[in-house]
């Protein structure tokens, strides 16, 4: 008897433990692109997962138990990106940083996702620039003439810093994101 009793607190206990009021909505996004070179076709895979989880709580009032308002809760988003490269390996990205972005003499740039970080493409430039993640949290940069240091500022800008052998100084040229 008393097994049966202790069997039965511990199931209660167990589906008590799983009844969490949580509203989670979850939202996915793909996107194949096909690359044409000279070694023929390739295909990356572009996959964005956005989860929204929310606490459902109720608002506290004196009179009918039952029927409850909703009192509003933060929202908690967490968004991942995978790429799955034509090799077959996958990378995933915490924060997707693909956009238009316009430099301070006007020019603008489009940075997109590819297999081994981001591609910088731009009517300025003949071929695509490379950036290239560092482990601290910064970017190498890297097109047909120039190799410099990069990052993003707390505002999503992209920041480039380049070292001039002839002046012997950093220069800092910061490209706004087109929103």
């Amino acid at each position: 008897m008393k097994k049966m009793i202790l069997g039965a607190v511990a199931l209660l206990f167990a589906m008590t433990v799983q009844a969490q009021n949580t509203n989670v909505t979850q939202t996915s996004k793909t996107t194949v692109t096909t690359i044409k070179d000279s070694e023929g076709e390739k295909q990356v895979v572009k996959e964005q997962k956005k989860t929204e989880a929310q606490d459902i709580k109720f608002k506290e009032t004196a009179g009918d138990p039952l029927n409850k308002e909703m009192a509003t809760t933060p929202t908690q988003v967490l968004e991942t990106t995978s790429i799955t490269n034509p090799d077959g390996s996958t990378r995933t990205v915490n924060v997707d940083r693909s956009a238009v972005y316009t430099s301070t003499s006007g020019n603008k740039y489009t940075l997109a996702l590819d297999p081994m970080g981001y591609r910088v493409t731009s009517d300025q430039l003949k071929k695509p620039a490379l950036l290239r993640s560092t482990s601290t949290n910064s970017y190498i940069y890297r097109s047909k003439d120039q190799t410099a240091v990069g990052y993003f500022d707390t505002e999503g800008n992209f920041v480039l810093e380049t070292y001039d052998d002839k002046s012997d100084k950093v220069s800092i040229e910061k490209f706004t994101r087109v929103r």
